[in-house]
This record gives C-alpha cells, sequence and structure tokens, in this order.
C-alpha cells in the first residue's frame, strides 16, 4: 500500500462503520483528556530515528486514569467482537511490556484467558517467549498500545505461531495511520489490524476543540500527509 519513502496520506477511514467512526471521536477525546497526546509544531519532538514530528504519543499515560482507559476497553472489545465473532477467540496475549496491562484488560472484557508474548526468547523450547498457557491451535489475539511503523508486531506474531497459535488479528489503542507500511506487513502475515484512532483523528478532534493555537493545525496537517518531507524540511531549516 505504501513504502518507507516520501509519500503523500490523505486521511483514511472511509470504510469506517458509524459506531467506529464515533469510537474515533470518544478516544480521540480521551486522549487529549489525559494528556497522552501531545502537538508542538513549532518545536518539534527529535525521536531516536531522527526524525522530526510535530505530535507524540503516550498511551502508557492511560493506565493511570481508571474512567478513560475502561471507556477505551470497551469499545476496543467491541471492535474486536465485530471483527473476530462472540466466540472467534481462546485467548489474548499482550506484547512486552506496553500491550502487558490493555491485554489484561481486555481479556476480563471479553472472558478469555490471557498470556504475554516477550520481545526475546528467555530459556529454550516452544514456548520460551511465552507465558502463560497456550494450547495447540488456541486462536489468539496479539494486544499493544499503537502501531507506527515497527516490527515489534511481526516479532511477537511469529513467536506466537512457533508457540502452535494462530493469529489472524492484533489490536492497538492507537494506530500512527500515516506510515501504511506497518498495515502492509502485517496483512502480508495474514494479519488485520485493528485500531480505535490515528494521529488524523486527534488532530481533527483537536481542532474541532480548538486545542491548536492559529496555524498550528495546518502544520500538522502537513506533517500527516507527508511525514518524510516535513521531518526532513525542519531538519535542514536547523542546520
Amino acid at each position: 500500500m505504501a513504502q518507507a519513502q516520501s509519500k503523500t496520506h490523505s486521511a483514511p477511514h472511509t470504510n469506517r462503520s458509524a459506531g467506529e467512526t464515533e469510537a474515533a471521536e470518544i478516544t480521540a477525546r480521551i486522549l487529549l483528556e489525559t494528556d497522552s497526546v501531545l502537538f508542538r509544531p513549532d518545536d518539534p519532538f527529535t525521536f531516536t530515528s531522527g526524525r522530526k514530528s510535530p505530535v507524540y504519543i503516550d498511551c502508557r499515560r492511560l493506565i493511570s486514569f481508571p474512567r478513560g482507559r475502561t471507556k477505551l476497553m470497551e469499545l476496543g472489545a467491541e471492535l474486536i467482537e465485530r471483527h473476530t465473532g462472540y466466540e472467534g477467540l481462546d485467548a489474548v496475549a499482550g506484547g512486552e511490556t506496553a500491550g502487558i496491562p490493555f491485554a489484561a484488560w481486555i481479556a476480563d472484557r471479553l472472558s478469555l484467558p490471557m498470556l504475554y508474548v516477550r520481545k526475546q526468547p528467555k530459556g529454550f523450547g516452544r514456548n520460551a517467549q511465552i507465558e502463560g498457557e497456550l494450547k495447540d491451535g488456541s486462536r489468539i489475539l496479539l494486544v499493544e498500545d499503537l502501531a507506527s511503523e515497527g516490527t515489534s508486531k511481526l516479532n511477537f506474531v511469529r513467536a506466537i505461531r512457533q508457540a502452535g497459535g494462530v493469529i489472524d488479528h492484533a489490536f492497538v489503542i492507537f494506530n500512527y495511520g500515516i506510515f501504511p507500511q506497518i498495515e502492509t506487513s502485517l496483512a502480508a502475515e495474514g494479519i488485520t489490524l485493528l485500531a480505535l484512532a490515528t494521529w488524523w483523528d486527534v488532530a481533527q478532534t483537536a481542532e474541532r476543540l480548538g486545542r491548536f493555537a492559529p496555524g498550528q493545525y495546518e502544520s500538522v496537517k502537513s506533517f500527516l500527509e507527508d511525514p518524510e518531507a516535513w521531518s526532513k524540511a525542519r531538519a535542514a531549516a536547523r542546520r
């Protein structure tokens, strides 16, 4: 769908249901109210990759907000059941470490066993990366906090399959939505990525609620449409 090179990405979600659109707006508001998302177009964040970004997200903050996280888990469970069915899963697996608390809450809402997947094997044996009971042929849902452009989900998916699990879906609270290569790489592994909201949802909600100073939304929108070009332009301007 997209490559690692610079591409223009328009706002997605044309195939969302009305319920999913409402869930995205609620998720965006919770992320804004808990300060889990930050906008700083005039003083961009610099990630370890060197990329400049006017936006930053920390979903781990959500664990400290019981009412907000409870609503998110409710919305997540509804989204998961809509795509997997009510009896389509046998267990929920959290990715180490950020996915573990959210996997526990999702498993509780779905009345399913929970396990977690390590980033690296510990010890030996086919279940060296898995903590908890994973029976052969069990249908597993992978849960993490967010998806950007990394490969951690592929690592977790392969560990689950190597341990004898069957996995077709991964759930995150937040998908950046501007690096489509993550969905392409997951799709190549037969994985459907489910997410409550993206940067487009949060930026548009923030604009509607008057969270931006004049001109800030346009700068953030420019980044979302072409993050590579935006980052390179800001890096060059600082030389």
